[in-house]
This record gives structure tokens, sequence and C-alpha cells, in this order.
């Protein structure tokens, strides 16, 4: 029997999401010597620690331990660095990113503020003396010099501690030198600010200036004696931060870049490699119209490589654009009604392949990771393999069915691997594409396994995830919970055990859990996720409504006792469900919703509505809190819990008592619970371990 101290909530909880003690952050030594990763030391050790593989006899070594390096201090972390944890999911400790030199010889990184770096050869570890609060340092590719972002400030110190001076310090106190702005960081991907050049002798450097972007205030109401937190957060339609690019060399030379900004004021990705001149990417404000320039370092001016453009709007991915070995642009395109690879003004991949991103770009071949596309013969729902593409034809590295992702160097691979049949993720070390080693990993046993089918439904072949009691014995029609994300950016049914054990542990509670992946959510093809434009709200309605109908033809579904539950976009779609369908959903769990699209950003909000000032009535159509949102009052009222932290600043907590407010004023019956202190991440455990529980007795006192 199950006891409180091991339940699911708790366990999954206490270990991340069973992600603690599982290797990651990868990278591999062009030689092929060695792979640099970090893990922490065991399921529910938040604190990651630097280790190296060694190769070829795939020995492991502890490079940097935060607990001997911090002498058993409580790590402390500077509001920067918590923002930009924030921006990038990190809910780890310890040393949660590192970056090496060319080599991979000399790794840095930050712990509490101050600055490390280990020789990974030898696996001496020392502190360098640099003003605090250290941010995101980078070592030069040829190890001599250590590049970091300290107070607004881009900074750069000896590798052996000497000579430590600012090479760009801020004019005014919002502006920022190396940093990834709120935008970028966010919606872009980009997490970056600052790009060594090969040559390790100058540096390209975002400055980012927040003065034009509004002032938001962010409170704690459990605890008034706190000031508010002061956010620069540039919502739909109002002005974004000031960009700009410069070359600053270690010399004190300083170049900066050209190009139109006022047409394309969005810095979406920066290249820098031996193949060629820096190469950035700048996009339009409405997203429909990018360039692929060319920097000259020497004066700052840019010539145009590549122009894209799309009706709709222009994805960005990760790893293009950059230059093959032989001098070669690659990207990723939507062409021909296919996502596919594109090197210098060949398509090497067809409809064939679903192009998620580059991996890799070696001389011979492109390293992508790609989902079966519209044209491939069997639809392998959820799987996501990696392939090796070049001018002969397209090989899969990546062999069972599963989720894989790789990092690849030198002529090794680390070929990261999940599965249905097993949990976590697998890590291979493969040396010419055969297994060499492979990377312990000390996660959890998530002690169940999901009952769960891949298939599709309605007449859109929506993906569709079906979990089921483990305990059913398949006579008695179920309540149904939908547990969708639904949105942009956001696959749920993937074939991958832990992605589903949440969703299962509510299925053991006596529920037929449905996942779907409708319209606008990723992995199918360019048109399947442009066809929510200008229509966040229907489209992925009707798609979570077809699906639910049509697999209630071959599972024994209660079409009478029908609820959903989601966060961020999954809460606005669970909230839209029971007021614009309550035909079909009689409860909701709402949680972190955008319910007022105006006050979501800039860069995710006008890519798929476009700018409100410009079309009011878009972004009224979509919204819940206004006549479109709320339903006929004669309609049913369905039970809504509305759940929210009120320390969020991405999907700030406004969200939610404009809702309440809404609610209330059309005399909506609903509860809303307030998390103090939370983020949109909800890290803390006993926060993420009772939020289950309670959404469960909500489920059941509202299903009956």
């Amino acid at each position: 029997m199950t006891t409180e101290s091991d339940s699911f909530p708790r366990r999954h909880a206490r270990t991340q999401r069973f992600t603690l003690g599982a290797p990651r952050g990868f990278t591999v030594a062009p030689d092929g010597a060695r792979v640099a990763f970090l893990r922490s030391g065991s399921g529910t050790d938040r604190a990651n620690s630097l280790w190296v593989l060694d190769l070829p006899d795939g020995t492991e070594r502890l490079v940097a331990d935060p607990g001997t390096l911090l002498g058993g201090a409580t790590e402390r972390l500077s509001p920067e660095e918590r923002a930009r944890r924030e921006r990038s999911r990190e809910g780890g400790a310890g040393i949660v990113g590192h970056a090496t030199d060319a080599a991979v010889e000399l790794a840095a990184f930050t712990l509490s503020g101050r600055l490390f770096t280990a020789r990974l050869t030898t696996g001496e570890t020392r502190e360098l003396t640099a003003p605090a609060p250290v941010i995101d340092p980078r070592p030069a590719p040829d190890g001599r010099h250590i590049a970091y972002v300290a107070q607004g400030a881009l900074r750069v110190v000896g590798a052996d501690g000497e000579g430590d001076r600012a090479l760009a310090e801020p004019e005014t106190q919002n502006v920022t030198y190396g940093l990834a702005e709120f935008i970028a960081a966010e919606e872009m991907a980009r997490h970056r600010g600052f790009w060594w050049a090969p040559g390790s002798d100058r540096l390209l450097v975002a400055r980012a200036d927040d003065t034009p972007v509004t002032r938001w205030w962010i409170a704690d109401p459990a605890h008034p004696e706190r000031e508010p937190s002061n956010v620069a957060y540039p919502a739909a339609g109002t002005p974004n931060a000031d960009v700009r690019l410069f070359v600053l060399g270690l010399d004190g030379a300083r170049t900066e870049v050209q190009w139109d900004r006022a047409r394309y004021p969005y810095l979406a990705r920066v290249h820098w490699s031996e193949a060629g001149a820096p190469l950035i990417l700048v996009q339009a404000r409405d997203q429909r119209s990018q360039l692929f320039l060319a920097v000259d370092p020497d004066t700052g001016t840019t010539r145009m490589v590549h122009a894209d453009e799309d009706p709709n709007w222009l994805e960005l991915f990760a790893g293009v654009p950059c230059w093959s070995p032989s001098g070669q642009l690659v990207r990723i395109a939507d062409e021909g009604g296919a996502r596919v690879l594109a090197v210098g003004e060949r398509l090497l991949t067809s409809g064939q392949l679903h192009i998620r991103a580059v991996l890799d770009v070696g001389a011979d071949d492109v390293l992508v990771s790609a989902s079966a596309g519209a044209e491939a013969e069997a639809p392998e729902t959820g799987e996501i393999h990696v392939y090796r593409v070049n001018e002969l034809g397209v090989e899969r590295v990546s062999q069972e069915p599963g989720v894989h992702s790789a990092v690849r160097a030198g002529g090794v691979t680390v070929l990261v691997s999940a599965t249905l049949d097993r949990p976590g993720a697998r890590v291979q070390v493969l040396r010419d594409g055969k297994p060499a080693a492979t990377v312990r990993s000390y996660a959890e046993d998530p002690g169940l396994s999901p009952r769960i089918t891949l298939t599709e439904g309605g007449a859109r072949r929506i993906p569709c995830a079906v979990l089921m009691p483990r305990d059913y014995p398949g006579d008695t029609p179920l309540p149904v919970l939908l547990d969708p994300y639904g949105g942009p950016h956001g696959q749920r049914v993937v074939a991958a055990h832990n992605a589903h054990l949440t969703s299962q542990w509510f299925a053991d509670q006596g529920f037929a859990v449905i996942v779907a992946d409708g319209r606008g959510t990723p992995g199918r093809s360019p048109a399947w996720e442009k066809e929510i434009r200008d229509d966040v709200a229907d489209v992925v309605l009707q798609d979570q409504v077809d699906a639910l109908r049509s697999l209630a033809e071959r599972f024994p579904l209660d079409l009478g006792r029908v609820a959903i539950r989601g966060w961020s976009f999954g809460g606005y779609l669970s909230a839209l469900a029971v007021l614009r369908r309550p035909d079909v959903f009689h409860a909701a769990v709402v949680g972190a919703p955008v319910t007022d699209l105006r006050l979501y950003d800039t860069h995710y909000q006008e890519r798929y509505l476009g700018d409100p000032n410009e079309q009011p009535e878009v972004y009224r159509r979509n919204s819940l809190i206004d006549g479109a949102g709320l339903v006929d009052p004669a309609e049913p009222h369905r039970p809504m819990m509305i759940i929210h932290g009120l320390a969020d600043d991405n999907v700030v907590v406004a969200h939610s008592l404009r809702l309440s407010s809404a609610l209330l004023a059309a005399g909506r019956p609903h509860e809303v619970l307030p998390l103090s202190g939370v983020t949109h991440m909800t890290p803390q455990e006993t926060v993420a371990e009772n939020l289950l529980e309670l959404q469960l007795d909500f489920l059941r006192r509202s299903l009956g």
C-alpha cells in the first residue's frame, strides 16, 4: 500500500518530476576524448555537479562539486540570476550551466554569483576574483580569457584571474550589455547576449535598453512589508526594449553593427564561427519577414545573405542559421508545404520529415531532429528522431520508437533517448555510430508505468494519448479528464514514459485521461501550426471537442462527466472549454491562464493575433473576459478552479484576477487558489505536491 510519505504527488514534487539525478547539458570535445555534462548526486538532490566522461574507456570523473566549492554554504542567487533561470525554466541548483573553450579543456560556471573555472583534463577547479553577481561566464575559444556579465556590464578576465576589466558598462540603470532581454529569453529561445569571435580577440555583444518598456509592479500580498518588484514588461502593442549589437575588442575597440532596426527590431539569432563572417537573423515586428545578414566585424556593415517572408509568421529554430564548414548557409525553411533543411541553395529534405532543429553541422552531413512529415507513410505518433542528412540522402540515427535528441563533435554522438516502455531517458555515447559508453542516470524510478494508447482522433487525425487506470477491468464508462497544453510550442502527445506520469496518476484515481495535440501544436506541418492565425480560441477548442467525441466511439468514456485541466496556454484552453462549450465540458482546473490577451508579451501574442492596436476585434473575440469570452447567462454554469502564482512575472496574476472579476459580474460560481511566492514554474516542493491533491479533490467534487 502506498503511504503518504511515498505518494506519487510527493515523489513527483520532491524529484522535480523525476528529472533530478538525470545527466544533462552535454558538451563533446572536438577530438572526441571527453564529454562534459551536469548531474546531481541522486534523484532528490537539486544541486548539479560538473562531470566528465573520458573516452574511450568510458570512466566518469567528478570535476566540480558545488558543496565543496561553497564550503557547505547555502547557495544565494541574485535577482538577475533568478530572472534568468525563470526565463529558461531552470528549477535546479548548484551548477545549472557551463560553457567551455573550443577544445573543451576549460569550463566556466557560477555558484552564488561567484566565478569558477575547471580544467576538464586535470579536474583542477579555482575561483576567480570578479565583481558579483557574475552571470553567464564564457571562456574564449582559445581558453585564455573569460567573458561574463556583472551589474549590467560586459567584463573580461584572464583565465589566470588577472586583468579583470569592463569592455562595456551600462549608461543608465535600464541598460545591460551581454544579457538577453525579456522577449529574447522568454519567446525567442535566445538566452545569451554575447558571442566570442573564433579568433578570441573580440566579441559580439548585445546592448538592451528597457527604457521604452512599460513598467509593471509585482507584489506579494502575503508580505506587505516587502517592496514590489519593478518589472519591464512589453505587453502586446506596447514598446519593446531597444536592442543593438556591438563588436567589442579586447583592446577597447567598439563598433556598432548596422541594420534597419526600425524595420527589423528583433535580434533573434547570432552565429560566429570559423566558417564565415558573423551571421545574424533579424525579424520584423510582425514576424512575417526576416533577414539573414553577414556582418563585417571591422566596419559593422551588413550584407543580406537570405530573406524570408510568410503571410502568417516565421518560426525560429534551434541551431540555425549557421555556416557549414564549407561556408554555405544552413537554415530550416517552410517550403512547398513542408518544414525542410536547406544548405546553400539546396533543399536536402522533403515532406517525409518535419525538421525540428539542427543539432550539428559537419563537413559531410547535418545532424537534425525531426518528426514524421505530412507525406510520411507511417504517422509515428509522438515520435521525434535524430537523422543524418546530406546530398546523398537521409539516415536515421535513433532506432527505437521514442523521443530522441543528440549532441555531436569529433566523431562522438551523445544520443539521449526516451521511450514509452522505459522510465526516464537513456544516454548512449556513440563513436562513429557504434555504442562506446553510457552515462549513468541517478533519477528515481517513478514506480508507475503509463497504460497508454497513442492514436489519432477526428477527421483531422488529431494526435492523441489515451490513458486508462492500471487496474481498470474495461467494463464501465469512466469520467473523462482532458489534460492538454494545446498551444504553440507545446507538444504533449509524445512517445516518452515520463511525459505521461501525472496524467497516469489522475487516470489511476478513476479517470480516462485524454491528451490531444490539435492545430497550433508543433510536429506535423507548417500549415497545421499556422491554422491558428487570428484564432487561438475556437480552432484550438474545436479540436479538443472533435478528439473527445471521436475517441468516445472507441473507448469507454462517460461524456456526461467531462473535465479539463491545464496550465498557462492549457489554463486558457481549460477556461475556454467550460465557458464556450458547457454542453461538452462540466468542470475545469484553470492554471495560470492568459485571459486578457493584451496583457501578454509582444513577440508571442503579436505572432498569432497581430497588433492589438490594429486588430482589436481579433483580441476581443479570443479573450476570456469580454462579451466573446463569457457565454450566454442561460448556459449552464460549470465549476472552475483558478490557480495562479502571485510572483508570476510571465503570466501575471492580473489575468486570473480579471477573469474572477468577470465571472463574479456574470454571476458564475468559481474558486480561486492564490499561490504566495510562486512563479510560473511552481518549483516549490510542497506547493507542487499539494496542487495535484487539491485538483483531484476539486474534480471529484465537481463531477460526482
